[in-house]
């Protein structure tokens, strides 16, 4: 017996496309990343971030300083003053007034006195030194010093402290302390009202950005020129820590300063473009060769990529082709990799199970617009034949024999409309007629009180195509309830009109019209509807069966391609007016 032999072929396994694809930009993606991040992290944000907020910590601690020096020589100043012996001499007498004799002698004493602790050099607005009660005594300046109520809080902290720092009510920064004796005795306050400029000096030493003082009651003292009000500023509380940085809501660094002696905290913002203007230099250069290694990186995959993907290609030239009308298209599958010979497959195998689906979805949809629709119309043509029906029993007892016949003959015209193929739709020269035979019904009751007219081409109403019984709730709505307050002669008037493949039907009465409450409330509940199925079926408080039947009927035959109005006439015209609007089409449902 002769061996067979059998020759095993292993076949390697083949990677997917996919991930051939992904790999490799990964790869390169990773490369790119982390070469820039290396770059701009160690060469330029680190070393850029630790430069400036030291550089914009040390310019919030020198303005601070600046400050502080500021206020330490007024500080020496009001000593100055307080240790000579004769103001306690001239507060001691009392409060003079200004027009005696004893008052001026006792300003010119204070204000001397002032003049030579001041000296040539003035870099404050004024000097005031007001008595116990808060009567200014003598002014150095002589600014308009009017009586001061010395708030008691303030009171306090200048017989207990050294001195303070406050804003007054008109803005300006007052440092005042009060003048004790050495027996400790109190004779009176001197206060020294700061000069502005000398407090903004300090904050226009700073180049590029805004610098902002602000005291422990988080008042404005002083800003750099031109600075707007700050967006935001994290204002520092008692245990706060004094110093720091930190970044806005606008990505601004905000660097600040308070100072132990004053309680003043200094912020100097500095916009983040500004901090990092040095940087631009080096981020163009990290730009082009970002830009020059990613245009590599493309040729490289470009061409490693261009006979892998071209099966990819050829399986999308074809799906292009394929179309809501053209599901059966054959695919080329003629490829070595397994992952596009499954994908050809499937792709077959989705197109049949679509194909089946969209057609089974169109029937199922057809069914339930024209089911819809027959609710909808139920709804009317019972209520219809009831009105008819009670007409004729009226005219019956009346002895209108002749009425009777013609009345007859009208509803036997109407019923052979209504039940003949209901569910389909009819054109509007139908319609009309079927809304004369109605119209003829009701005014053998209303008799020369009603008139009516109907202005429609024949051409036109041919044309337009429209669900059964739609005219007719209309007409009904302004019979019974447009008329109520009004003297007849009763009128209503039916126009249509055709332009421009567009066509338009108004209905319009010379009744008391319509509360604008009301008008809103029926758009309100048509819009309402549409999103609210269970609705359609509800009848709107306006007229019998109501608009909202009527108006979700027509949007449901056109695709709620259908524009619906309701207004009051302008002008010396009465009543309202319905007005529908829709192209002509033959895509319904």
């Amino acid at each position: 017996m002769k061996g067979i032999s059998k020759k095993i072929r292993f076949v390697p396994r083949q990677t997917s496309l996919q991930t051939k694809v992904v790999l490799m930009f990964l790869i390169l993606l990773l490369f790119v990343v982390c070469c820039f991040l290396a770059y701009v992290n160690w060469q330029v944000i680190r070393p850029l971030k630790e430069n400036n907020e030291n550089e914009k910590q040390l310019t919030a601690a020198k303005i601070s300083g600046q400050l502080d020096q500021y206020i330490k020589n007024q500080n020496q100043l009001s000593q100055r003053v307080l240790s000579n012996e004769q103001v306690t001499a001239a507060l001691s007498g009392g409060y003079h007034s200004a027009d005696s004799a004893e008052g001026l002698t006792q300003s010119r004493t204070l204000k001397r006195m002032m003049f030579e602790a001041i000296g040539p050099s003035v870099d404050i607005r004024d000097m005031i030194i007001y008595d116990l009660e808060g009567r200014a005594l003598s002014s150095y300046i002589g600014y308009p010093t009017n009586p001061v109520k010395i708030e008691p809080k303030l009171k306090t902290e200048m017989d207990n402290n050294d001195y303070i720092l406050y804003q007054q009510s008109n803005g300006i920064t007052a440092f005042d302390r009060a003048i004790i004796n050495q027996n400790g005795q109190i004779f009176g306050y001197l206060s020294i009202q700061l000069d502005q400029s000398e407090l903004q000096l300090p904050t226009e030493d700073v180049a590029v950005g805004d610098v902002y003082i602000i005291d422990q009651e988080h008042q404005f003292i002083a800003r750099s020129q031109n600075a707007n009000e700050p967006s935001k500023l994290e204002l520092l509380s008692a245990d706060s820590v004094t110093s720091g940085m930190y970044l806005d809501d606008s990505s601004n660094y905000v660097a600040y300063n308070q100072s132990a002696s004053t309680g003043w905290t200094t912020y100097v913002v500095t916009p983040k473009h500004a901090v990092l203007g040095p940087v631009n230099s080096v981020q163009y250069l990290s730009i082009t060769f970002i830009s020059i290694l990613m245009l590599f990186s493309f040729v490289y995959i470009y061409f490693s990529t261009r006979n892998l993907l071209l099966p990819i290609r050829k399986l999308r030239g074809q799906i292009s082709r394929i179309n809501y009308s053209n599901l059966d298209v054959k695919v080329d599958n003629r490829s070595h990799n397994n992952e596009l010979m499954a994908l050809s497959d499937s792709f077959q195998e989705l197109l049949g199970r679509l194909q089946q689906s969209i057609e089974n979805e169109k029937l199922a949809l057809h069914e339930e617009m024209k089911a819809r629709n027959s609710a909808l119309q139920s709804q009317i043509a019972p209520h219809f034949i009831h009105n008819v029906l009670y007409l004729i029993s009226i005219a019956a007892q009346e002895g209108k024999n002749k009425a009777v016949s013609d009345m007859c003959k009208h509803l036997s015209d109407s019923l052979r409309y209504i039940v003949t193929s209901p569910y389909q739709h009819v054109s509007l020269a139908e319609e009309l007629e079927h809304i004369r035979n109605y119209l003829s019904l009701v005014q053998h009751n209303y008799e020369n009180d009603l008139e009516w007219e109907i202005i429609a081409d024949d051409a036109a109403a041919n044309l337009i195509q429209l669900p059964r019984l739609v005219i007719q709730p209309f007409v009904e709505n302004c019979i019974e309830h447009a008329f109520t307050n009004t003297d007849p002669p009763w009128r209503i008037k039916i126009l249509v009109k055709l332009y421009n493949g567009i066509w338009a039907i108004e209905i319009s009465d010379n009744g008391e019209g319509i509360e604008a409450g009301k008008i809103n409330e029926i758009m309100n509940n048509i819009s309402n509807s549409e999103a609210r199925e269970h609705e359609l079926h509800m009848p709107s408080s306006f007229g019998n069966m109501g608009i909202v039947n009527t108006v979700n009927r027509l949007k449901l035959m056109y695709k709620n391609r259908l524009f619906f109005n309701l207004y009051n006439n302008a002008g010396e015209e009465k009543g309202s007016t319905v007005q529908i609007i829709a192209s002509l089409t033959k895509d319904f449902y």
